[in-house]
C-alpha cells in the first residue's frame, strides 16, 4: 500500500512579532513629527490590539504605522478585524482589532469546497480550526497549497506538518 502525504492548513499569529511590531511602531509614533504632543498608543490586551489615539485623522496614520511594521515582520494583516471607533476619556478616540486565529467554519467549507472543485485525487478533513489535506503525491498536495493560495480567503493561511 502507498504512504499518504497530508499538510495541514492553519491560520495562526505569531504574538511575539506582533509585539515586536507594537513597541517598533511605538517608537516611531514617539519620535514623528505630526504625532507630538499626540496621546496615540498601540497595547496587546490578549489577543486584541487596542489603539488610542486624539482624533479619527490621528488614529488612521497610527493604523498606517503599525500596518507597515506589522508587515515587516510577516504578521498577516488579514487577520485583524477592527471594531467601530469609540470615544475614549479625555477627548480621545479608541479602537479594538481583534487577532484573527484558526480557521473558523465558513473559511473551511471555503476551503473544502475549493479542494473538491479542483479535481485532485485528495482528501481534506475539518479538525477543529484547521484543515487536514491527504493524498497519495506530494504533487497533488502542491497542487491545493497552490489552489488555496490563490483562493480569495478572508484570513491568511499557513501550511504546517508537511509530511
Amino acid at each position: 500500500m502507498a504512504k499518504e502525504n497530508s499538510f495541514d492548513i492553519v491560520s495562526q499569529v505569531d504574538m511575539s512579532e506582533v509585539s515586536n511590531a507594537i513597541q517598533i511602531a511605538l517608537k516611531e509614533v514617539k519620535t514623528r513629527y505630526d504625532f507630538k504632543g499626540s496621546k496615540s498608543d498601540v497595547s496587546l490586551d490578549g489577543e486584541e490590539l487596542v489603539l488610542i489615539s486624539d482624533d479619527e485623522f490621528k488614529m488612521n496614520q497610527l493604523k498606517d504605522v503599525l500596518l507597515g511594521k506589522l508587515i515587516k515582520r510577516n504578521v498577516p494583516v488579514k487577520n485583524l478585524d477592527y471594531s467601530k471607533l469609540e470615544g475614549a476619556s479625555g477627548g480621545t478616540v479608541r479602537q479594538r482589532a481583534k487577532l484573527v486565529q484558526g480557521i473558523d467554519k465558513e473559511n473551511a467549507k471555503k476551503i473544502n469546497l475549493l479542494i473538491k472543485q479542483s479535481g485532485v485525487k485528495v482528501k481534506s478533513q475539518v479538525q477543529d480550526d484547521q484543515v487536514r489535506v491527504t493524498g497519495k503525491s506530494k504533487d497533488d498536495l502542491q497542487q491545493i497549497m497552490a489552489a488555496v493560495r490563490g483562493a480569495d480567503l478572508s484570513i491568511d493561511v499557513q501550511f504546517v506538518n508537511f509530511r
